[in-house]
């Protein structure tokens, strides 16, 4: 019984997933637009974790107060929404109570469009919970307004125009989520420089107690983890604040402790580089160059 408890379920089709919540089946077998308030998870499902095989784009608002989720209660209380793509492994809120709408968009319904290939571009399909999208008023009724017109499409007879007008909707969603992103990540700057500063100090510290010489080059899966942010938002936040993303942080840090060794140590330039937590030192060599036009011997002659 404590294996099914903890096991995970997986959805291959939005009709599997509309009976698992007790719904009618859908009224297009690749897309549908759910109302959050009729949704009701069977009990002998209560606790286990889904893996979809389609997007899930949830707008979602709390009648009682402020949202439970996003990086603390900052920024707006009218509604949120959270983007998740195919195969990300997701575990119902227990107790929540939400209005608002779930698009499902099976990857087949957009397969022959430039959605299909842009869409993987979107980051925010890869962010936690905690890292929701919060909507203004005016943003809210942006995106109320565009979930009410694919609403009212699906529920017109469909035809052969029928997946592109939604697909067309889909877009513009997109492309407003994409923006209000960005104003999120402007309106949190505070929230965010305090973000940059504790990622600064855990580089600092990681380089300084050797963990290279054991761990080997820090990842930007090891900061996420570190500052309890999912990579692709710890890299979106980044390069809208300083204009680069995580893994060119870590670059920045390795050259900065690298210059500090060839200056202020007797270490060869490979002992240089395993001490930075580099397996090769052919790989240091070509990072430093490409980083600061100069070799690492040239970059230390410089000071001899």
């Amino acid at each position: 019984m404590e294996k099914k408890e903890n096991s995970l379920i997986k959805i291959s089709s939005i009709s599997e997933l509309h009976s698992l919540l007790q719904l009618p089946g859908p009224l297009h077998p690749l897309v549908s637009l759910i109302d959050n308030e009729k949704m009701s998870l069977k009990e002998d499902w209560a606790g286990r974790s889904f893996m979809f095989n389609f997007y899930k784009i949830s707008y979602k608002y709390s009648t009682s107060g402020k949202m439970g989720y996003g990086q603390g209660y900052y920024d707006f209380n009218e509604g949120g929404m959270m983007f998740t793509a195919p195969g990300q492994i997701l575990s119902p809120e227990e107790n929540a109570e939400y209005c608002g709408y779930t698009l499902l968009i099976h990857p087949d319904f957009i397969r022959n469009y430039p959605l299909a290939q842009n869409i993987k571009k979107l980051g925010f399909f890869s962010y936690d919970t905690n890292e929701a999208l919060h909507l203004s008023d005016q943003e809210k009724k942006i995106m109320q307004g565009l979930l009410n017109s694919i609403k009212n499409e699906l529920n017109t007879a469909i035809d052969e125009v029928s997946q592109d007008v939604i697909i067309s909707y889909t877009e513009v969603l997109l492309n407003y989520s994409n923006r209000f992103y960005k104003r999120q990540f402007i309106t949190r700057k505070a929230v965010n420089n305090d973000l940059l500063s504790t990622m600064e100090k855990v580089l600092e510290d990681y380089f300084n107690d050797q963990k290279t010489l054991t761990t080997g080059l820090p990842t930007v899966d090891f900061l996420a983890s570190e500052l309890n942010l999912s990579p692709h938002y710890l890299s979106d936040m980044l390069r809208n604040l300083t204009g680069q993303n995580a893994q060119q942080h870590i670059h920045g840090k390795l050259i900065e402790k690298a210059k500090e060794y060839l200056t202020g140590t007797n270490f060869s330039v490979s002992e240089v580089a395993y001490a930075l937590g580099f397996e090769h030192p052919q790989s240091f060599n070509k990072l430093f160059k490409k980083k600061t036009d100069q070799t690492p011997l040239g970059y230390r002659q410089l000071f001899n």
